[in-house]
């Protein structure tokens, strides 16, 4: 691999035993989210929880395991991330004659569209109040006028039968603005859908209110790496693992012997629940946001 001699203003130097102790926390984070993954997929036992961010996502579990640190810090030419598409081998004086691995601003600046786009969606998204009354009827739309054999996770019973969660699809204003959700609508849910969220569209839909807005960040997070700390990859994944419990958990599925209990959204005590989870996740995801937010804007200032 080429060596850049020339010096890098601005950049962070880690040490051996610093970049070992950042590698191996965040190793020790994610493995405990990994390998309950990693063995039901050995064993071939889906979980309609914890796999989701797995599945849906296209995030390996080796990517999320890796520790990168980011545009602008050096780390040792041993970690091995010189091999790694977006970085290069430098000589910086504070290392010198040790050569240090960074991020190379050749990615970075090959990478202005994904980040552009990033800050016009989140900014856009940012810059909403919270919507709170969707109540996650986007998981009923997704069975509706279904047979339960033909449903996502048909291992797993309606609680309240396919006529009982017909019958709550039919009785609630839908108004989902998510269009990743939106289009997993069964052909006679989506015209009860109050808003069209397209592929091309989703600035002038998505609001921080929205649990598959709030998952998103870690999408938005990983898309990003190895340009931003994985620090903050893991921080959006914690988030958005733990949105996707409230979303199970108010969805038409019986998830108790999971350790799920529901949240009946089609009660007013299940909706006044309901409410209040997702506001304290929109809450918790706006500083994430805005982490990311500032990470493009400090990337695409380079």
């Amino acid at each position: 691999m080429a060596v850049d001699t020339r010096t890098e203003p601005a950049t962070v130097v880690l040490d051996d035993d610093t970049y070992a102790a950042r590698r191996a926390a965040h190793e020790a984070r994610v493995d405990a989210w990994l390998r309950p993954h990693l063995q039901r997929r050995e064993q071939g036992v889906p979980h309609p929880v914890e796999d989701f961010l797995f599945t849906y996502y296209s995030q390996r579990p080796a990517a999320l395991r890796r520790w990168h640190p980011g545009y602008g810090v050096a780390v040792p030419a041993s970690s091995g991330l010189g091999e790694l598409k977006g970085y290069q081998v430098s000589r910086l004086a504070s290392l010198a004659p040790r050569p240090a691995v960074t991020v190379s601003p050749d990615h970075v600046a090959a990478r202005r569209p994904l980040l552009d786009a990033t800050r016009s969606l989140l900014a856009a998204t940012a810059s909403r109040p919270p919507t709170l009354g969707c109540f996650g009827m986007h998981e009923w739309a997704m069975v509706y006028r279904l047979d339960q054999t033909d449903v996502r996770h048909a291992s797993w019973p309606l609680r309240l039968g396919p006529a009982g969660t017909d019958a709550v699809v039919e009785s609630h204003r839908i108004s989902c603005s998510h269009f990743d959700a939106f289009r997993f609508f069964t052909d006679e849910a989506r015209p009860r859908n109050a808003l069209r969220p397209a592929s091309h569209d989703r600035a002038a839909f998505e609001q921080p209110g929205c649990l598959h807005a709030g998952m998103d960040l870690y999408k938005h997070a990983f898309r990003l790496t190895p340009m931003i700390c994985s620090d903050l990859v893991a921080d959006c994944f914690a988030l958005a693992r733990d949105i996707r419990v409230l979303d199970m958990r108010a969805s038409p599925y019986d998830l108790s012997d999971l350790g799920h209990s529901p949240v009946r959204v089609e009660t007013a005590e299940g909706k006044q629940e309901y409410v209040a989870v997702q506001r304290a996740f929109a809450e918790r995801g706006a500083p994430l946001r805005q982490r990311l937010l500032d990470e493009c804007e400090r990337l695409l200032a380079m």
